[in-house]
């Protein structure tokens, strides 16, 4: 929303009562996807047109996983990620944007991960966190974004 920000919180607020208080079925587009998840039961992501997504905000976060590792790569992001991949490091999941790249974790611990990943490319930070509503959409849309540029 192009509020300043006493006017956005309260818009937010007003929202979030209607929603508590009254059974009303209301739509809300937004590019600020924290505050869907706050405010919605149900999220669509919307990419070129198609809902290439729709579930509750935890269900679309627990797509990526329970954690995140996050590399602020030096180079050629998409190569570390194509090696990473060669090696069985990263999966289909793994996504790029700009010089981070993204890979979920599904089983085991972060520490192989971070291993693997940090003796294969150059990296200028290696962290670790739980996905966000963010993510799911940048790795649903992030390879389209990257090939429209």
């Amino acid at each position: 929303m192009g509020l300043d920000p006493r006017i956005r919180h309260e818009l937010l607020d007003v929202i979030a009562q209607l929603r508590s208080q009254s059974a009303l079925t209301i739509l809300l587009t937004t590019h600020y996807l924290d505050e869907a998840g706050r405010l919605c039961d149900r999220i669509a992501i919307v990419h070129a047109g198609k809902i290439v997504a729709l579930d509750t905000p935890a269900a679309l976060r627990a797509r990526l996983g329970p954690e995140l590792v996050e590399l602020n790569v030096d180079g050629n992001a998409a190569e570390a990620l194509a090696s990473l991949r060669a090696r069985g490091i990263a999966d289909g999941e793994a996504f790029v944007v700009g010089s981070t790249l993204t890979m979920p974790l599904r089983e085991g611990g972060s520490d192989r991960a971070v291993a693997a990943a940090s003796d294969l490319c150059l990296a200028r930070e290696i962290s670790t966190r739980q996905p966000t509503l963010d993510d799911v959409y940048l790795q649903l849309t992030g390879d389209r974004l990257a090939a429209a540029a």
